[in-house]
């Protein structure tokens, strides 16, 4: 990975940038899944549906941070790299040393940082998602969080993110890739990423609790 990597805080979706998903495969389930739906827009959790083979996003859990006429933008909150944040980003000096983890946010743009940060007061320059969430700011936030912030305030930064093109999200819903619900903070910033998945999915009902513990590799269900 190049370790200039880019902060960014631009939310636009390139139409040549974005990611392709897989169809879900017909397991029966896919009535079920389609009715456990939250309306489509920013501040929504997608959860990839149980038979999601693609590799970029099966059993992942993605934050929706924007969502219009042009397309949709989100992160996968759930899976942590063996990257720390500090080598993405050795042009912070504050986390020179520190551990924090840095999350591939999904394929698109694997060059570039984007920060999630939870704030009491957001920033005029940054792009609000959802209860006190907002995506961007400057990389000043940061060192304000580890020096003088105490309580909630916390941040995430994600190399990469997910993209969709226009209604190409509206038409994975329909064949039953993703269902989605409200977004929890707490998911996000506090939770195991490791657990962030199946804990939603066991939640679903009996229809859905086996799938907590399907592995990665679906070969060796």
């Amino acid at each position: 990975m190049n370790k200039e990597a880019i902060v960014t805080s631009a939310f636009h979706v390139h139409r040549s940038e974005l990611s392709l998903s897989c169809r879900l495969r017909d397991t029966g389930q896919r009535g079920r899944i389609n009715n456990m739906k939250a309306p489509l827009g920013k501040g929504i959790f997608l959860i990839a549906a149980p038979s999601l083979r693609d590799p970029n996003f099966r059993q992942t859990v993605v934050l929706l941070c924007e969502h219009g006429a042009e397309g949709a933008l989100g992160v996968v909150v759930n899976r942590p790299t063996a990257m720390s944040v500090s080598e993405a980003l050795p042009q912070v000096p504050i986390l020179e040393g520190q551990r924090h983890v840095l999350f591939a946010g999904g394929p698109v743009q694997t060059n570039q940082v984007m920060m999630l940060y939870r704030l009491d007061q957001l920033p005029e320059n940054s792009h609000h998602v959802f209860e006190g969430i907002c995506l961007g700011g400057d990389t000043d936030l940061v060192d304000r969080i580890l020096t003088t912030s105490e309580g909630r305030e916390a941040f995430r930064a994600y190399i990469g993110y997910s993209g969709w093109g226009p209604g190409q999200l509206e038409s994975e819903l329909q064949t039953g890739s993703w269902f989605t619900i409200p977004a929890d903070p707490n998911a996000v910033f506090d939770k195991d990423p490791t657990r962030i998945w199946p804990d939603i999915v066991s939640t679903l009902g009996d229809d859905y609790r086996h799938y907590a513990d399907m592995p990665f590799d679906p070969s060796l269900n």
